[in-house]
């Protein structure tokens, strides 16, 4: 039976990420940082798997790894980086401590958690690493600047290591959505007005689906990244090919 890992997987699009694939019949692991929430899947989901993990501490990341393989058979198909926090506000006026944890938890946590992951995927023939990127990381955005960046670090990473770990046959992929109805996109920066909130953690849960059942094609092109929603799509091709001052220019009316 194939098995999927989720980070951050208690809520938002993390658990909608694990009700579809444990709908396909998938074995599922969901490990968060809050025992409530957990608690909670566990009474809505007792067949899935469940624990704790902060995915700053790469001694956890292993523990949790650890106890996940070992309900599976030692077997693990996708591990899902899917945990991240925001903290909305010029750089200037947050504290200290939420860039930390912006850094910590959204860079920091995605790179731990595939250094932990990569002795069970290249032992999975087709194994799939899924980082949760975002339209952010398009072209940086005043008022989330550490979250941006953040996001720039996982796209970075995410095609570092689809060159990297291609010859042990793991398939690494972003995923690369606009706001989500998440709790992450309650907050007061503007280009959640200017853009609105759109996307639905369900059809975020169903790239993340498509992305680890690739066609042929995807394979061929060596696809690293899957927009979510048209939005993200139509910025993301217009950052390709208009000029960088154009390019500027849209983004300052959005986020400014």
């Amino acid at each position: 039976m194939s098995s999927i890992f989720i980070s951050g997987g208690a809520a938002g699009i993390g658990l909608a990420t694990a009700e579809r694939f444990s709908r396909e019949g998938w074995t599922v692991g969901v490990y968060d940082v809050s025992a409530d929430a957990l608690s909670k899947v566990k009474a809505n989901h007792p067949e899935w798997i469940v624990g704790e993990l902060d995915v700053r501490d790469d001694k956890q990341w292993a523990d949790a790894l650890a106890d996940f393989t070992s309900q599976t058979g030692g077997h693990l198909d996708v591990l899902d980086n899917n945990a991240g926090i925001l903290v909305e506000g010029p750089l200037h006026e947050i504290s200290a401590d939420a860039v930390r944890r912006q850094i910590e938890i959204d860079a920091l946590g995605v790179a731990l958690g595939a250094q932990a992951a990569y002795p069970y995927l290249k032992v999975t023939p087709g194994a799939h690493l899924v980082n949760i990127a975002s339209a952010s990381a398009i072209y940086g955005q005043p008022g989330i600047a550490t979250y941006s960046a953040t996001k720039f670090f996982v796209g970075g990473l995410t095609e570092a290591l689809e060159l990297e770990w291609e010859h042990d046959d793991i398939r690494v992929v972003g995923i690369w959505p606009l706001w989500a109805k998440t709790a992450l996109a309650d907050n007061d920066a503007k280009s959640t007005k200017t853009l609105g909130v759109r996307i639905t953690p369900e059809q975020v849960a169903e790239k993340v689906w498509e992305s680890v059942h690739p066609t042929r094609q995807d394979k061929l092109l060596h696809r690293t990244s899957y927009s979510v929603g048209a939005q993200t799509l139509f910025l993301g091709n217009a950052a390709k090919f208009i000029p960088n001052f154009l390019n500027r220019a849209v983004n300052k009316y959005i986020a400014q």
